[in-house]
């Protein structure tokens, strides 16, 4: 009963707002007034006029600007401080709309450097123009009117143009892919290959063969300006250009790395120099002439040939001695036809260093020999065969007997005998036991 009670109490506020009573109760919004702006309808995009009033009339079109210049000069930023003191005095750099490139290439407040202008009004062009940030065009031309100008007055001349190797170019350092964005491709760096002067004379910061002082000045000058110099020495990547930036870093580290190299010599030492004649005598080895070859050493005593005595007449009672042992020595053939020019110079040289002359022993089986063997003296009123033309007489005059000398024999050297493997157990040597 109670429940029944409750559902009524709650049903019955609403019965009585639905009943014309209570609808007059209610009250309602006002009516739009006629000069309010239409409402949008955001399904269809137009815009309708809603609660317009009994006549009809199209409500008053809002007014348009009077002057579409105005307009333009409130869209556009405003110019920021580095700009507004780039002026034409100082270098011609026109603003170009900002690079947004993939990733984080390109920036703001972009500058096409074009040419700097020095403080005589002369103007030093750009080869090509340079895309740049404004505060690194600011950078580089006041370092051109300083700095170079000064030096190419040093010179007896002055400063005509900049040589501009590169500018902006979205890309990682050093063209590796996927390295770090390069300062380049945020428009912060420029390569400098070389400036020209007036006289025509093109100067090139990477020549060896320029003037060490030029160079070390222009190191100086730009190590004090820029945060990152790159140059020879610095990497393989920098040998014939410099690399100038303004980075950011922490604690405003700065990176200056250029080796100037000393100029290379002007004529190569291709050859030795020639030999002064003051010079001492060159030292040669011992028993090598100065040519390279073996000297010819001289012949010993012992094998000198035997000088062609005539023959004289013996006693009768020299056929006893006859068989007495005879000591033969041997002797240097001459003859071109037995011996080598190779095998000469080695006889020479074994017989150089140990002359051995045939033990009485060696030579007696020969000396015994039947005396038919032994040549008969000729009578003495018999006068010598005449020696022929290819033998000389001191050979004919030689006995039989006589050979030539022998190379001493090479003595061999004795192997030392191999000791038989002693038994180990995973190399720790196994105790002997007695057998």
């Amino acid at each position: 009963m109670r429940h029944l009670l409750g559902v009524a109490v709650l049903l019955l506020p609403m019965v009585w707002a639905m009943s014309a009573e209570g609808r007059a109760a209610v009250p309602l919004p006002k009516p739009r007034p006629a000069q309010a702006p239409g409402v949008q309808d955001s399904r269809e995009g137009d815009v309708e006029k809603k609660n317009l009033p009994d006549s009809g009339r199209p409500e008053a079109e809002p007014e348009q600007a009077a002057d579409p210049k105005s307009n333009a000069a409130a869209a556009k930023p405003a110019a920021s401080p580095c700009r507004l003191a780039l002026t034409e005095t100082i270098a011609i750099a026109p603003s170009i709309p900002p690079i947004h490139g993939p990733g984080a290439c390109g920036g703001e407040d972009l500058v096409r450097l074009e040419a700097v202008v020095l403080a005589g009004g002369q103007r030093v062009p750009l080869k090509p123009a340079a895309i740049l940030r404004c505060t690194m065009a600011s950078a580089i031309a006041d370092w051109a009117r300083t700095d170079m100008a000064a030096l190419a007055g040093k010179l007896g001349s002055a400063l005509s143009e900049i040589d501009n190797f590169d500018s902006f170019e979205c890309r990682g350092r050093n063209r590796i892919k996927g390295a770090q964005l390069s300062e380049h491709g945020k428009a912060n760096a420029l390569d400098v290959r070389g400036f020209k002067l007036a006289s025509g004379k093109f100067i090139s910061l990477t020549d060896r063969n320029e003037s060490r002082e030029v160079r070390e000045q222009v190191l100086h000058s730009v190590c004090a300006r820029f945060s990152t110099v790159l140059g020879p020495g610095s990497d393989w990547y920098h040998e014939d250009h410099i690399h100038l930036d303004l980075a950011e870093r922490r604690s405003s580290y700065r990176i200056c790395q250029w080796n100037v190299y000393d100029p290379l010599p002007q004529v190569a030492p291709l050859l030795p120099a020639v030999r002064p004649d003051e010079a001492p005598p060159r030292e040669v080895a011992e028993g090598q002439a100065e040519g390279g070859h073996p000297p010819a050493a001289a012949a010993p005593p012992s094998q000198q040939p035997a000088q062609a005595e005539p023959p004289t007449a013996e006693p009768e009672g020299a056929e006893s001695e006859a068989a007495a042992p005879v000591v033969t020595t041997p002797k240097a053939t001459k003859s071109r036809r037995d011996q080598s020019r190779g095998a000469r110079a080695k006889a020479a040289k074994a017989g150089a260093a140990q002359p051995k002359t045939t033990p009485p022993e060696a030579a007696q089986p020969e000396a015994a020999q039947p005396e038919a063997a032994q040549p008969e003296p000729a009578p003495p009123d018999a006068a010598p065969a005449p020696a022929s033309p290819e033998t000389p007489a001191a050979d004919a005059a030689t006995p039989e007997t006589t050979k030539p000398a022998a190379p001493p024999p090479v003595q061999k050297k004795k192997r030392k005998p191999r000791r038989a493997p002693q038994p180990n157990f995973f190399g720790l040597p196994l105790p002997k036991f007695p057998r």
